[in-house]
């Protein structure tokens, strides 16, 4: 069922209470959804894996033994870069390629220096060991967010990039894959929602 567009004209005499109503929304259920997302982070946190599994059974309808069986294989994430179409393939690499370059142009480099006194000053750069990524996934599914995450991350040095992402229904994006496999994540992991934030967390 479709959802007519309003349109609001911000010459109409009404058009400020036009925008309220429209802009407005309920906390009651922001309250809701902050308590449903503490207590997802809060079981994550107590019961680990087990917490995990369950909620991607539950929301994501995807049924599994372990945490293992979620993870993609560094073979299966090469087979989807393989997979996609020349104007695919050469879409992700082109921006790829341009994202890599604008981050290698911000590098931050190490300094020092010593004063006559001895006293040597400076600023050490050093890049996080372990990063987390988490990509939508689903009808909103992104491998601009993959790209322009991981990249980054990979530029500044950063040893291990584990990437979450639901996959409701078992369906894995072959392009969200790909970009995972031209930005060089190290892990990707078939998991989503404030659960795989929270696994990413603890």
């Amino acid at each position: 069922m479709s959802v007519p567009i309003r349109r609001l004209d911000s010459a109409d005499p009404d058009f400020s209470r036009q925008l309220q109503i429209l802009a407005a929304y309920a906390p009651a259920q922001d309250e809701e959804v902050e308590a449903t997302v503490s207590r997802i982070i809060s079981n994550v946190r107590k019961q680990g894996d087990k917490a995990l599994l369950e909620y991607t059974k539950q929301f994501d309808l995807l049924a599994a033994s372990s945490l293992a069986d979620l993870e993609v294989s560094g073979a299966e994430l090469r087979e989807a870069l393989a997979s996609l179409s020349k104007q695919e393939a050469d879409a992700l690499g082109i921006a790829a390629g341009r994202i890599r370059t604008f981050h290698e142009k911000q590098l931050a480099a190490s300094w020092e220096y010593m004063e006559p006194d001895g006293t040597k000053l400076g600023q050490r750069v050093t890049p996080i060991d372990r990063v987390g990524l988490y990509v939508p996934g689903g009808k909103a599914a992104y491998p601009s967010s993959v790209l322009m995450n991981a990249i980054p991350a990979k530029v500044a040095g950063v040893k291990q990039l584990v990437m979450v992402s639901p996959t409701p229904n078992g369906e894995r994006n072959p392009m969200v894959l790909a970009a995972a496999a031209l930005s060089g994540v190290d892990r990707v992991i078939c998991i989503g929602g404030a659960q795989a934030v929270a696994a990413l967390a603890f």
